[in-house]
């Protein structure tokens, strides 16, 4: 019953994870299917290989990110110089 109402009226997509910016992966409230972003900004069903990518992708994407915040908190340090 709960695929019948996909079918008619679509999926009904909520965030279930943020991986970077501009990927996430989707779960439908209705159907319980996951899907994500694919690399042309597509949503496509979630697969054990996208899996693999997003976690992979995520990795990097936290790691650049705090190496920007590292970055940044250091340039706001006060120097004082005799």
């Amino acid at each position: 019953m709960k695929n019948i109402h996909c079918k008619v009226f679509g999926h009904d997509l909520e965030v279930a994870r943020e991986v970077t910016y501009h990927v996430k992966e989707y779960t439908c409230k209705n159907c319980r299917k996951e899907f994500t972003t694919s690399s042309n900004g597509n949503l496509i069903e979630l697969t054990s290989k996208y899996k693999e990518i997003n976690k992979v992708l995520e990795y990097i994407h936290k790691k650049r990110v705090s190496k920007i915040n590292r970055q940044n908190f250091n340039a706001d340090l006060l120097v004082f110089k005799h």
